[in-house]
């Protein structure tokens, strides 16, 4: 062999060895388990096609145990390269313990409002953490077949609303709202929370809590309770043993004509009820014609870097992506229901997806009362909201003790409510 010949192959060995340690396999971290085969069939595969040399794997536990599993694997080191980031206070903890990086210099940074980014950064907003991915939206899915068998028109006002479930209630057929109390949770996800903002105005109100120049005892934030104290005759017969799988099997079988709810439904209900009936939406209704809207836009979900990543140049260069108006239209599509929160326009398919997104152009948004900074103490304001729901709606509270309770509660640990 020449001297020539020893020297090519030599370099020849030493390129393909420097290209093969190139590539990087990502880990990404998550708790939506009923995620996979969208990751593993459409969104990976769009990223590794123009990204060779990056391999990325989604690697989600159980919702209900991903907290405690993602600190333990951190506290570990054996976490993943990226890490899906719940909104506020969870992810902020981690940040803080220098487990999430600082991504605030990312350019795909540019593609977000300071609404999109604010359940993944530093109280005092200097610090983002996480890049935004999606948001869900609160208000109310209907069965068009009931609605046009009873003559029902989507109400827009309390008094329309009111007026369609005591019409559907004299039937008899049907059971006006499927919603119970069993689980708590739901009462107020899908009911305070839901009706809640047109009543304290969205940011306005929810911001004012957090400042303390208003209390959860103001008429604001007593009257949703009021309304959801009047739903109970309204939800069929042993509501408060009903749980959120009742609830949901009562709607898609067609036997209630009113779910109130949360647009991440949308990709559960749509296989579910096939072709046996249409689905429509309406936003939670004003108190009166002319009222201005608000709705529940809330920040559900983000991407992270793990601090301690071995590949930060290729785990940025992914996040940068999930940036971009790309991942935002793959997304939104692959998982209707699930709303970009890029700036960047962003065209779905799904029909009652684009129901719930349209309401952004006639509607304020604001993200649920209790998620930022008002759930840090013991009592856990998010938590005792749920409680309270329940019981007004099931009458074992009324609304201003309700209230009073929650404003209490709040009031004995966090600073701006001591009076």
């Amino acid at each position: 062999m020449t001297k020539t010949i020893r020297y090519a192959l030599l370099a020849s060995t030493l390129l393909s060895g420097a290209a093969w340690a190139e590539d990087v396999t990502l880990t990404i971290e998550s708790w939506r388990n009923d995620d996979l085969a969208i990751w593993q069939e459409k969104i990976i595969p769009a990223f590794e096609a123009a990204n060779p040399g990056i391999k990325v794997v989604f690697a989600p536990s159980a919702p209900a145990e991903y907290n405690a599993v993602l600190n333990s694997k951190l506290d570990a080191g054996s976490a993943g390269d990226l890490v899906t980031c719940r909104p506020f206070d969870a992810s902020l903890e981690l940040f803080n313990k220098g487990k999430l990086a600082d991504l605030s210099d990312m350019a795909a940074m540019a593609n977000f409002s300071d609404v999109a980014k604010s359940a993944w950064q530093t109280d005092d907003a200097t610090k983002t953490f996480c890049v935004p991915m999606a948001s869900v939206i609160h208000g109310f899915i209907y069965n068009r077949a009931i609605f046009d068998e009873l003559g029902l028109t989507p109400p827009k006002t309390e008094a329309e609303f009111f007026a369609a479930l005591e019409k559907i209630k004299a039937n008899g057929t049907y059971i006006p709202m499927a919603m119970g109390t069993n689980d708590q949770w739901e009462a107020a996800t899908m009911g305070y929370q839901n009706i809640g903002p047109n009543y304290w105005k969205g940011e306005e109100g929810r911001k004012a809590l957090i400042a303390g120049t208003s209390s959860l005892t103001d008429e604001a934030w007593v009257a949703p309770f009021r309304q959801l104290a009047k739903w109970k005759d309204y939800l069929g017969d042993g509501f408060e043993a009903q749980t959120y799988p009742d609830s949901q099997n009562l709607f898609t079988l067609g036997r209630a004509a009113i779910y109130p709810t949360g647009s991440w439904e949308i990709g559960v209900f749509g296989p579910q009820i096939g072709g046996a009936f249409e689905m429509g939406a309406f936003p939670p209704p004003v108190a009166a014609d002319g009222d201005k809207c608000y709705i529940s836009d809330h920040t559900d979900i983000a991407m992270g870097m793990n601090a301690a990543t071995k590949h930060p140049e290729q785990t940025k260069k992914f996040l940068e992506w999930v940036g971009s108006s790309e991942f935002a239209t793959l997304y939104a599509n692959a998982l209707p229901g699930f709303f970009s929160l890029n700036s960047a326009a962003v065209e779905m398919a799904d029909p009652l997806a684009k129901e719930f997104v349209s309401w952004r152009e006639t509607c304020e948004p604001t993200i649920r009362s209790t998620y930022q900074i008002l759930s840090r103490g013991t009592p856990n304001l998010e938590n005792e909201t749920w409680n309270a729901s329940a019981n007004v709606i099931k009458g074992t509270e009324t609304p201003e003790d309700a209230a009073k309770r929650l404003q209490d509660g709040l009031a004995s640990w966090y600073e701006p409510q001591k009076k």
